[in-house]
């Protein structure tokens, strides 16, 4: 279930929904929320994303 994104929690991989184009869609990689911004989980590089909810990361097969 998606959460509102100010309730997204610091050090955990996370799913990210963004509106691109006034449409909404999930990012297709695990992130991290850091202090004044977003990491990609796995790279650890800052990535530039707006997003408007979150939930937990789970593993695609």
């Amino acid at each position: 279930m998606w959460q509102p994104i100010s309730t997204a929690p610091f050090d955990r991989d996370l799913e990210l929904a963004v509106v691109d184009e006034d449409e909404a869609h999930a990012l297709v990689f695990a992130c991290r929320q850091i202090p004044g911004g977003w990491i990609n989980a796995e790279s650890k590089k800052r990535i530039d994303v707006r997003p408007t909810h979150w939930r937990e990361w789970v593993e695609k097969p």
